[in-house]
C-alpha cells in the first residue's frame, strides 16, 4: 500500500520503520533528443520525453518499494518525488516516503 498522505483509511500505524527511497539517474540519448526536438516543431505533448519521465519515475518508485519491503514494511506513507538536474541532460529522480507496518483498525 502506498499513499501521499500520512494516514491510511481503515489502518493504523503499528510500527514506523523510517525513510525509504529509490533513486535513479537518467540521461537523454542523442536519438531521443533529436526526436523530441522534431516533436517540438509540431507542438503538443513531447511523447519521447513523457515516456522517459514516466519510465524513470516508475523505476524510482519500484526501487522505493523494494527498499520498504527489505525493511519489513507493508505500506509507505507520505510518498513524494523530487528531481534534480545533476548536469546538462542528466537528471536524478528520487522517490521517497515513510515505511510503516500497518494493521487494520477494525
Amino acid at each position: 500500500m502506498t499513499t501521499t498522505t500520512f494516514t491510511l483509511d481503515g489502518f493504523r500505524v503499528k510500527r514506523n520503520l523510517g525513510v525509504v527511497r529509490g533513486i535513479t539517474v537518467r540521461s537523454r540519448s542523442i536519438f531521443g533528443t533529436v526526436g523530441a526536438s522534431l516533436q517540438t516543431l509540431v507542438g503538443g505533448n513531447i511523447t519521447l520525453f513523457t515516456e522517459l519521465c514516466e519510465k524513470t519515475r516508475g523505476e524510482a518508485f519500484e526501487m522505493m518499494l523494494r527498499h520498504a519491503q527489505e525493511m519489513g514494511a507493508n505500506a509507505v506513507i507520505g510518498v513524494r518525488y523530487d528531481a534534480t538536474e545533476v548536469m546538462q541532460g542528466v537528471t536524478e529522480v528520487l522517490c521517497y516516503g515513510t515505511a510503516i507496518v500497518a494493521e487494520p483498525t477494525g
